[in-house]
């Protein structure tokens, strides 16, 4: 099977890749957000294949793979087929929904009935990547199915050497509220913080924490950034309104115990056995600071917390549905 699917995710590309398909990537001169290709940091197998944009109309293509609202014009356009009718697509919904009403000039917020833009459309099945996702997003005439994250397990790598935090955060200062980065300073408090991600090396200084309180680590390979979190005793998720972020089952699959607000995807993902849920800061800030003082009592959490990620989210599951949703869609 030949499938077409643009970079957009680098953790859930990653995945997906690793399936049996053939996945064709389209990769522009300058590798810009429509045509990013093969990543540097992440190892993909040879089946993910780079593809100009032009010679997409000479591809065979059995299914899209769509991820972003415009790419059903990209497709068009690139491939001559319109995703749905002429060429079978499915659409990966990674994010939960919000809703903008710039015209009355007021802030992003997060509305529950949000209607999904393919919510009168009965052609292209809307894949959630949790059912979180699936229980907010008003889908409408859509089909709809969830297949869950899938994580490349990177080994239990688990030292918890430094009593220190780490957190991953992309863009922490653009993102804001919905990640969880006003809530920083307060965990610095109780324990130093490691923040690993894209853009995170002004965070210190924006947030008004101490260097020697919140350390970061910018933009670094997967493999690199999961042998220095290793180090770490326990992993923080301070993210307020997210589908389920892939660094939270990659940390737990590395063998760290987990820390986490109460909220969205993370209350199915982290049994008690694994960290500690609470919608309480101060709570969470207390269980980072026992954790990281209490080695064995980190350790045994860890263990348990890799046990249970590499079951649920285990890349063979993930692919298996994949591998099935693929074939009933290109029928």
């Amino acid at each position: 099977m030949r499938v077409l699917m643009w970079h957009v995710h680098g953790s859930w590309a990653t995945s997906f890749v690793h399936g049996p398909q053939t996945t064709l990537v389209p990769a522009t001169p300058g590798r810009d957000a429509d045509g990013k290709g093969r990543p540097d940091t992440f190892h993909w197998p040879g089946r993910a294949v780079e593809v100009a944009p032009e010679r997409l109309r000479h591809e065979d293509v059995d299914v899209v793979v769509l991820q972003r609202p415009h790419e059903l014009r990209l497709a068009e356009e690139w491939l001559g087929r319109r995703p749905g009718r002429d060429v079978p697509a499915v659409y990966v919904e990674h994010d939960t929904p919000r809703r903008t009403p710039s015209d009355i000039g007021m802030p992003e917020e997060v509305v529950p009935d949000s209607r999904h833009f393919l919510h009168d459309r009965s052609d292209i099945p809307v894949v959630h990547v949790t059912h979180f996702n699936r229980l907010f997003w008003n889908c409408g005439r859509a089909p709809v199915r969830v297949i869950e994250h899938g994580v490349v397990d990177p080994g239990h790598r688990y030292t918890g050497e430094l009593p220190r935090a780490g957190v991953v955060v992309n863009d922490p200062l653009r993102r804001g509220r919905v990640a969880g980065t006003d809530l920083l300073p307060e965990l610095a408090a109780a324990v130093p913080l490691d923040l690993f991600g894209m853009n995170v090396r002004d965070a210190p200084e924006r947030l008004g924490i101490a260097p020697e309180s919140l350390w970061t680590f910018e933009d670094l390979p997967q493999a690199q950034m999961h042998e220095l979190l290793a180090r770490r005793r326990v992993y923080v998720h301070p993210y307020r309104w997210t589908s389920l972020g892939l660094a939270l089952i990659e940390a737990m699959m590395l063998g760290l115990p987990v820390v986490a607000l109460a909220t969205t995807e993370a209350v199915e993902a982290v049994p008690p056995e694994t960290g500690v849920l609470s919608t309480r800061v101060a709570a969470l800030a207390d269980a980072a600071r026992s954790l990281a003082a209490d080695p064995p009592r980190a350790r045994q959490m860890g263990k348990e917390a890799r046990a249970y990620a590499v079951e649920r989210y285990g890349l063979p599951r993930f692919l298996r549905d994949w591998r099935r949703t693929l074939q009933e869609v290109a029928r």
